[in-house]
């Protein structure tokens, strides 16, 4: 019997980018997927892909979920928190050891893009410490850490929550905008070349370049705020600036306010750290694994916003 590959959790957006794209390689039959809200999934339990229920925030569920599986995809906890982040991301590591998991993938992110272990984002936290504790593992299972660069989709985040659809003329963020910018790549080709990696392991774990390390996979080129918010402009025909703010005044705006509150905790101070990390140059390296995993160069941010506009 083809050893089974686990994805968990498995509803989200890069998840089902994952896949979607995973199941160009291998039959459903192969997949076991884990979610929270197992009937988000009937789609693909439909095509023959075993569905299975768990919740992160929920450790008993965890016990035995993973049977079966030798490869397990494990998407990273969608909050930015560190401390409870790391022991959901911990808990389920331990359980597919338990299992008998052979090797698993981790989605980190591309801050610290320079495949170092430090960075000064708050982000990043919660993601080195999964990676430090994947590697003291490996007398019980191998791992690959996929830092997944910044998505093109997410722009709002770093561009204060601006909106292509009711757009402002002016955006205030804690950065001028200039210096080192962000190597933005569009979230399906993340997941199309995660699927990939994943594929390339299961049919050939002996020649895996990407045993027990990192691979960060970025777009093409490396474009800052400014020129992010000029494509932006260029695109729906308008004039737009930035205005750099302080980060007290950045955590009044009201288009912030409850935008970063996890389990009770307004985290809106701890992500302007993200700023910080972006003029140190941690998301502004351009790697050449995703265009040598999809066999292409990947797509423009440019091309993936307008797209967004229709």
């Amino acid at each position: 019997m083809a050893a089974k590959i686990g994805v968990f959790p498995a509803s989200g957006a890069l998840a089902s980018s994952i896949v979607n794209h995973s199941m160009k390689f291998f039959p459903a039959s192969r997949l076991v997927l884990v979610a929270r809200s197992p009937e988000k999934l009937t789609e693909w339990n439909q095509l023959g892909a075993t569905i299975r229920k768990a919740d992160y925030d929920d450790h008993s569920t965890l016990n035995g979920v993973f049977d079966g599986v030798e490869t397990l995809m494990l998407i990273s906890y969608a909050s930015f928190e560190i401390e409870h982040r790391v022991n959901v991301h911990r808990a389920a590591i331990d359980a597919a050891i338990r299992s008998g998991v052979k090797h698993i993938f981790y989605t980190s992110l591309g801050f610290a893009g320079n495949l170092t272990d430090d960075s000064v984002t708050h982000v990043m936290g919660a993601h080195l410490q999964t990676e430090r504790y994947l590697s003291q593992l490996t007398d019980k299972i191998t791992y690959t850490s996929v830092r997944e660069g910044l998505y093109s989709e997410s722009f709002p985040l770093y561009i204060g929550w601006f909106s292509l659809q009711n757009p402002a003329d002016e955006i205030t963020i804690p950065h001028s905008g200039t210096g080192p910018g962000v190597t933005w790549v569009k979230r399906d080709e993340l997941g199309e070349g995660t699927a990939k990696l994943i594929y390339s392991f299961v049919t050939n774990p002996a020649s895996f370049q990407y045993l027990n390390k990192n691979v960060l996979l970025t777009g093409p080129r490396e474009i800052s705020l400014l020129e992010t918010v000029n494509i932006f402009g260029r695109l729906i025909g308008k004039s737009l600036k930035i205005r750099e703010i302080a980060v007290e005044d950045y955590l009044l705006l009201p288009q912030v306010r409850g935008k970063y509150v996890y389990h009770g905790v307004d985290l809106s101070r701890e992500w302007t750290t993200t700023w910080q990390g972006l003029r140190n140059g941690e998301c502004a390296v351009v790697s050449p694994s995703l265009k040598e995993i999809l066999g292409r160069e990947p797509e423009e941010f440019e091309t993936t916003i307008k797209a967004l506009l229709g």
